[in-house]
């Protein structure tokens, strides 16, 4: 049977606020006929306004949710309050599911029988054909020239200094952007459009010329990438913006390992909402990151829930310190539990292993065990400490969980400070951050 989750995992899947109270509605047990719960699934009919009550389902292994509702929300208010109720232990365990639910999870088996062998098969001339396209003379050329223009703006701007940027900074930005993009190299444009932030800080004129430095070492490794690594290479083109396919990653070897979902959060991107979900193997120690978009406003995936684990093979992209994944297949939910943590004094040797495969990484998740949080840090009992990002503000959760206690906590780590995601309290229970 899989581990009832908390209150706080469930609502974590909510798509937004109102969802979050909408849901809190029909969680009521007297609103719930019909349910109940097997291994990996969960059912009942919630009443609603009509004659007709709702019908809501819950795959728990990865998880996936139907409901009769005509909401455009996913999850509806009508999962997320059987979840509720199930974790609340409001959902009786046993009993033989409805054909309705019977008939949807045989359909769930059936496509994922499907997309495995489609993932299982070499990629598709589609995908080659765009790889190819990806990686023609014809843009090797654009880039190549965009990137020593890129070259030579940089060493411009050194010359003359930048004490002006305040003042001219964002047009020169925006239109070296533009080119950027007309050079076929969105990454390093993409790079240039972030220079912005730097110049709300106080001390911008070191972090704008750290940024510099990064953007011309990305220039001058694109240059030179014959002479790289094959993951340096890979890493640089990654950087540089040269895409490369689901199915291309897929063609990988996979990591198979049974892994905790350690966190995740959500952040706006140019009208888009990309959520980003930290994984941590059991096994292999490894570490993933699992990106997923959505215009803003629409469901974003919500298959990996902070603080369960699951049994799944991953591809990496890849690069010489490979990071993002994508959930090549899932072998099922695997037990939850509190990750395996990593010591305070151990994290600058990890981050420098990072940053020699992949010095552009501006993060990376650490599970630290024997944590004691403060208002701007983390710290252990032997004195050695970690910032937390300025931008977070006062973490009064975290604090609150940990009392002034040893905790095990997952957090992102930036150059600027590390991100609080989820802690785990003295007992086990997952708190999201």
């Amino acid at each position: 049977m899989i581990e009832r989750w908390s209150r706080d995992q469930v609502l974590s899947l909510a798509p937004d606020a109102a969802s979050q109270k909408a849901a809190a509605g029909v969680s009521a047990p007297g609103k719930w006929s019909g349910s109940g719960a097997l291994p990996d699934v969960v059912w009942g009919e919630c009443k609603g306004s009509g004659a007709t009550p709702y019908r809501a389902c819950v795959d728990l292994s990865e998880p996936a949710y139907k409901c009769s509702c005509p909401s455009r929300k996913f999850p509806c208010k009508h999962a997320l309050g059987l979840l509720l109720l199930w974790a609340s232990d409001g959902v009786p365990d046993g009993g033989e599911p409805a054909g309705w639910v019977a008939e949807w999870l045989e359909q769930r088996r059936s496509r994922a029988e499907k997309q495995e062998k489609r993932d299982r098969q070499e990629p598709s001339e589609r995908a080659k054909a765009a790889r190819s396209s990806g990686g023609s003379a014809q843009r090797e050329t654009r880039v190549t020239a965009g990137l020593s223009e890129l070259e030579r703006w940089l060493t411009d701007q050194i010359a003359q200094g930048i004490a002006g940027a305040r003042q001219t900074g964002l047009a020169d930005w925006d239109e070296l952007g533009r080119r950027l993009v007309d050079a076929q190299a969105p990454g390093v444009a993409g790079s240039v459009s972030r220079l912005s932030r730097v110049l709300r800080e106080e001390d911008w004129p070191g972090l704008l010329l750290g940024e510099y430095a990064l953007i011309h070492l990305l220039a001058v490794a694109h240059r030179r990438t014959a002479e790289l690594p094959a993951g340096l290479a890979e890493t640089v083109r990654s950087r540089v913006g040269f895409p490369i396919t689901r199915e291309d990653v897929l063609a990988t070897p996979w990591v198979r390992d049974e892994w905790d979902v350690i966190g995740g959060r959500d952040e706006e991107q140019d009208r888009l909402v990309a959520r980003r979900i930290w994984l941590q193997g059991r096994a292999t120690g490894r570490v993933a990151l699992v990106l997923s978009f959505a215009p803003i406003g629409q469901a974003l995936d919500a298959s990996l829930v902070t603080g369960t684990a699951v049994d799944a093979s991953l591809a990496y992209y890849p690069g010489a310190s490979p990071l993002r994944a994508v959930v090549a297949e899932r072998h099922g939910p695997a037990a939850s539990g509190r990750p395996a943590g990593t010591e305070l004094s151990q994290v600058p040797g990890r981050i420098a292993g990072v940053l020699t495969g992949d010095p552009w990484a501006d993060s990376w998740p650490v599970v630290l065990e024997g944590v004691i949080p403060a208002t701007g840090s983390l710290a252990d009992e032997e004195g050695n400490g970690l910032p937390l990002h300025p931008e977070g503000g006062v973490p009064w959760r975290l604090l609150a969980v940990s009392g002034g206690r040893p905790v095990t906590v997952a957090a992102e780590w930036t150059p600027r400070g590390s991100r609080p995601l989820t802690v785990w309290d003295e007992e086990g229970q997952v708190v999201r951050l």
